[in-house]
């Protein structure tokens, strides 16, 4: 190996150790090694940031805003509505709203399409009377499925075309992904309708209340003992009785600021101490009436909104503005007004302050404030609510308007009358003057940490590939299964790309494997469309772990899932697209 390829791949190696780790954010890591790879000459400066103004990269962006604008516009409301009904079997829900997710899923964000329909899902659940986590798995793998569809399903996607693009002068047009990515989608969305929801643990699915998601694992919450209250002069083992007929467990108590140690247990409760509780909404609410209790900051809500208080649940999604941050650390209750009533994660209790623990995706919050304010300071922190979205944030005049706009751009595309980007960009304009945007809200959609590793990761795989290091990784892979078909390879390296993708972020995935691909169909003397669309389906398909991919990670805390708990559904759901796929490729895609 050249020393140039040496220090690729141990930028490589280190980005991946570092992002299987998580101490770091991965757009992070991916700049830093960027910015190394320059510093060391491996990157020529001229085009160290020539994958910020890469198609790939403006399209991911542009895509997201699109998919705010037909949120915007109410444009799914109706089928939304439609698919909350309780009176189905689960067999059919699933079906019916995995589908109607895949559909989505191939035109908007995943990410977008997931968050719209999981509220719906779990409303549907609570009527049902049936664990959420029955059918939150599988809506998450069919939006993931229904991505393979198009070409802006999902980042792999539109990577994989601007690679062919750029190395054969013709890239992937807008439904060249279809035939295969829609067989994978159908039989996908099958398995999971019919066999996939059996096989998620029992665990996971026996609490089958009608109150799922708020019995789910309880509130850690902190709750102030006023002037009037009787509990004054108690000592917190006292109160078990009063807090076991309201379903409650009180944990610890906070004074003058500090959490005291242990769960406090012999220590007498003075007026201001704060009570750390584990329950849920419905109990707190009971047992602050009961014992005269307050909220943190409820005057400063009272005052500004009088008795028009609201508590909202809410899921953190990876990439929140808030993930890694406690509510202190946003000033949620001094610059939105609002309170952290509450957090859950999957049934575990803190020893810290529940306002100044760092909150993870997959975390539910329970916040507090007036009506008007609550759900926008949850919109602020990139928090997704898990009630019905409310009539203000939809324009349902527009909904026909917004989808005409954007079929009309995705034609154009599609007949290749106007450039992909363009025809997206001039989307995002038309919804900004017609206000289904609102200008104030047009760049807070970009997942900005996506657009940082895609730009930082392109420059980085160019230089793999122009350093001779992609085409050492395709020779290994052809050494290994010497003397087999092609096809034999073509299964090897989606068995390969879709365990990267399992731990690692689908988007890096498919920028390190397209060139892969290249050099082994180049190596094998034949057509490397094959490979490229391997590539594609198997960068998306991330079905092992709640961290292969983000709509994953959105489900593990309203689902209650373990992390070990994804895999049985997601092992057989690979080596059934696996098995789909690679027929459906060689068919329309012969070598």
């Amino acid at each position: 190996m050249t020393i140039d390829q040496i220090i690729l791949f141990s930028l490589f190696a280190a980005v991946f150790a570092l992002m299987l780790w998580g101490r770091f954010r991965y757009d992070i890591i991916a700049f830093s090694a960027l910015l190394i790879a320059v510093i060391l000459g491996v990157v020529p400066k001229e085009g160290a940031f020539s994958g910020f103004g890469h198609p790939a990269t403006i399209i991911v962006a542009l895509v997201l805003v699109v998919s705010r604008g037909l949120i915007n516009s109410g444009a799914i409301e109706v089928v939304m509505r439609f698919i909350a009904d309780s009176g189905k079997s689960v067999g059919r829900h699933i079906a019916e709203l995995a589908g109607i997710g895949a559909i989505m899923s191939a035109f908007m964000n995943n990410v977008a399409a997931l968050a719209l329909l999981m509220p719906v899902d779990i409303q549907a659940a609570a009527k049902a009377g049936r664990s959420p986590a029955v059918t939150l798995m599988p809506l998450s793998f069919a939006t993931i499925l229904g991505g393979l569809i198009t070409l802006i399903g999902t980042p792999p996607n539109i990577i994989i075309a601007s690679f062919r693009q750029e190395t054969f002068g013709q890239g992937f047009a807008m439904f060249d992904f279809a035939p295969v990515g829609l067989a994978c989608a159908v039989v996908g969305i099958v398995f999971v309708a019919t066999v996939g929801w059996r096989l998620i643990p029992a665990s996971a699915t026996a609490r089958d209340t009608s109150k799922e998601l708020r019995d789910l694992h309880g509130y850690i919450a902190e709750l102030v003992v006023n002037e009037e209250s009787p509990v004054i002069g108690q000592k917190v083992a006292e109160l078990d009785t009063v807090a076991a007929e309201h379903g409650l467990a009180v944990v610890g108590l906070v004074r003058r600021g500090n959490r005291l140690p242990g769960g406090a247990r012999r220590e007498e409760i003075r007026k201001g101490d704060m009570l750390v509780v584990d329950a849920t909404p419905d109990e707190i609410d009971s047992f602050v009436g009961a014992l005269k209790l307050g909220y943190i900051g409820e005057d400063k809500h009272r005052e500004e909104a009088g008795a028009d208080l609201k508590v909202v649940e809410v899921v953190v999604p990876p990439n929140a503005r808030i993930e890694g941050r406690s509510a202190d650390d946003v000033r949620l209750l001094r610059r939105y007004g609002v309170t952290l009533l509450g957090l859950s994660r999957r049934g575990k209790r803190f020893s810290e302050r529940v306002r100044r623990l760092p909150v993870e995706a997959g975390d539910i919050l329970l916040l507090l404030g007036p009506a008007d304010r609550v759900e926008e300071a949850a919109s602020r922190i990139g928090a997704l609510p898990l009630a019905e979205r409310g009539l203000q944030v939809t324009q349902h005049s527009r909904a026909w308007l917004a989808i005409g706009i954007f079929a009309a751009a995705v034609a154009l595309a599609s007949f290749e009358l106007v450039y992909l980007p363009v025809a997206l960009a001039c989307v995002v304009v038309v919804y900004v003057l017609i206000d289904i945007i609102p200008l104030r809200d047009l760049y807070s959609d970009i997942e900005w940490p996506v657009v940082v590793l895609l730009g930082s990761m392109i420059p980085l795989g160019v230089a793999l590939e122009q350093s001779g290091g992609t085409g050492l990784i395709a020779e290994s892979l052809v050494a290994i299964a010497s003397g087999t078909p092609p096809w034999v390879i073509l299964t090897l390296l989606m068995i390969v790309t879709m365990t990267l993708s399992d731990v690692l972020n689908n988007t890096a995935t498919a920028v390190i494997a397209a060139p892969v691909a290249v050099d082994i169909a180049a190596s094998l003397n034949v057509s490397a469309d094959p490979f490229l669309m391997a590539v594609a389906v198997a960068a998306s398909c991330a079905f092992l772990t709640p961290i292969g991919h983000k709509n994953n990670t959105l489900i593990l805390g309203p689902g209650g899932y373990a992390f070990g708990d994804y895999w049985r559904m997601g092992l057989p759901l690979e080596i059934l697209v696996i098995a789909v796929a690679i027929p459906a490729i060689l068919i329309v895609w012969p070598m």
